[in-house]
């Protein structure tokens, strides 16, 4: 069952509480996929981490520079956090594999950050430099679907065995370029892999950009899947960088915020999952 939640709302509902993270210590359920369980203590090493995060980045012309920019801060500010580095010491291992990637079309995607090991203060600000130096660029088209056909095989080549697996997914338009999203995310979950998501909602949808209404149910729908999966919206510029610290601190901690704003039972998705594909073909023609 995957679970939507507004930025404003999990806020409210008490993640924070005088700057550190209220619940995510609490006991609660823990989301692991099956086919990456603990190993024994006896196998345990250096190259065991809690989870194995793949940060999925939309730089699609439909993004302005400001929110590119702002995107990349967030990222950087919230590995840094204090309560990030928190979160990270209550996992069995105290650390985490994490790489980062921009995509655009089916066949634009660019490696920001390469697999890391994040097990403190140090490596993190390691991990937010590295973030923070490179250029931001933009490219045409929207392919979600081509972002988690690329991200699956990133798994391969981490050195590091994670406890979970998780590709987190941040856009601000539908699928529109590739293959079907729900094909790309059901491949995903086959091989036990959870799909979050940070649908980006921060202007009005326009026509010039194909943007959409309700892409957080989109984004509920269509992309996250998984045990325990969730979708943070974001509707307001001025709370992005929570919403992405909020996101990665479930994420660390392999769990949900207690209170959920709407959970969402199976059933038919609310909106069309090939509706960016539809938008594309109405306006040009193919």
């Amino acid at each position: 069952m995957r679970l939507l939640f507004s930025i404003g709302a999990v806020l409210a509902a008490g993640m924070f509480v005088g700057g550190d993270v209220a619940g995510i210590a609490a006991p609660g359920p823990k989301f692991e996929s099956p086919r990456y369980q603990p190993l024994p203590a006896a196998d345990k090493d250096a190259q065991t981490v809690d989870v194995e995060l793949i940060l999925a980045v939309d730089v699609s012309y439909s993004m302005d520079m400001d929110e590119l920019a702002i995107q990349r801060e967030g990222y950087a500010q919230a590995i840094q956090s204090n309560e990030f580095l928190q979160a990270l010491k209550l996992g069995p291992n105290g650390r985490i594999a994490v790489t980062y990637f921009e995509w655009a079309a089916s066949s634009d995607q660019k490696i920001i950050i390469p697999w890391r090991l994040i097990d403190g203060p140090e490596t993190a600000d390691a991990v937010a430099a590295e973030i923070m130096k490179t250029p931001i660029r933009r490219a045409s088209r929207t392919s979600i679907s081509g972002a988690i056909t690329f991200a699956m095989p990133l798994f391969d080549e981490d050195p590091y065995r994670g406890l979970r697996r998780v590709i987190d997914i941040s856009g601000d338009g539908p699928n529109n370029n590739g293959g079907p999203v729900t094909v790309a995310r059901d491949a995903a979950l086959e091989k036990g892999i959870v799909i979050n998501g940070l649908p980006i909602m921060v202007k009005e949808p326009s026509y010039s950009t194909m943007d959409i209404d309700n892409l957080d149910y989109y984004y509920e729908d269509c992309v996250a899947g998984g045990p325990g999966s969730f979708v943070i919206s974001i509707k307001d510029r001025d709370k992005f960088k929570e919403a992405i610290r909020t996101k990665l601190l479930m994420e660390v901690a392999g769990r949900a915020p207690e209170r959920s704003v709407m959970r969402v039972a199976d059933k038919e998705p609310r909106v069309n999952c090939m509706i960016g594909e539809k938008i594309w073909s109405d306006r040009w023609g193919r």
